[in-house]
């Protein structure tokens, strides 16, 4: 009897997602949610681009896979450097360099594999800095690519697919940064709160 209300509580949540997070999302990313213009318009003159200069697959799938380079370049050098870096009471060395290539790949992709002991290898600035970081960008990257398999099916005829940069800020401040508050807040009303002490 358990494994039906699995089912059923699944069925549920997946239908109210579908309906009301999917109906949001699409309005995200076809432009029409615009409450945080005043934050998304200053990050496009920073990137020089916006909504209007649109790309082609091509161009589209090169500023993702740059994107994730840098990234994945940033996390391997803040776990390498991180025995000089603050919030590091328990004065954690840095970390090897395979195993910060790999732990920057695998964050970098989404498949958070850990070959380590969270509390005994990292410190706490790698772990906010580094590894939580990619788990807020890598899904974003991971949504602009579906949003552009999904823009590749419907504009058959359409030499572009979107921008990459709107794709992922816009996903970042409309969806990703709502969905985290309210976890945080969840969270916070649970007392499960990560304090920066030794």
């Amino acid at each position: 009897m358990g494994f039906f209300w699995t089912i059923l509580t699944l069925v549920i949540a997946l239908g109210l997602t579908w309906r009301y997070l999917g109906s949001y999302m699409a309005g995200v990313f076809d432009g029409r949610m615009q409450f945080l213009g005043f934050v998304e318009r200053p990050v496009y003159r920073l990137l020089g681009t916006g909504p209007d200069h649109e790309q082609t697959w091509k161009r589209y799938a090169g500023s993702m896979i740059i994107f994730s380079a840098v990234t994945m370049v940033f996390t391997y050098f803040i776990l390498r450097i991180q025995g000089s870096l603050p919030l590091n009471p328990q004065h954690f060395g840095a970390v090897s360099p395979a195993l910060s290539a790999n732990t920057a790949a695998s964050f970098t992709t989404n498949t958070n594999w850990q070959n380590y002991g969270g509390e005994t290898t990292m410190s706490y600035f790698s772990q906010i800095g580094a590894l939580t970081f990619q788990q807020f960008i890598s899904p974003a990257v991971g949504i602009a690519a579906a949003m552009a398999l999904v823009r590749g099916f419907s504009r058959r005829n359409s030499p572009t697919i979107g921008n990459f940069w709107v794709d992922i800020t816009r996903c970042l401040l409309y969806i990703l940064a709502p969905i985290a508050f309210i976890a945080g807040l969840i969270f916070v009303g649970q007392s499960a709160v990560q304090t920066l002490a030794g």
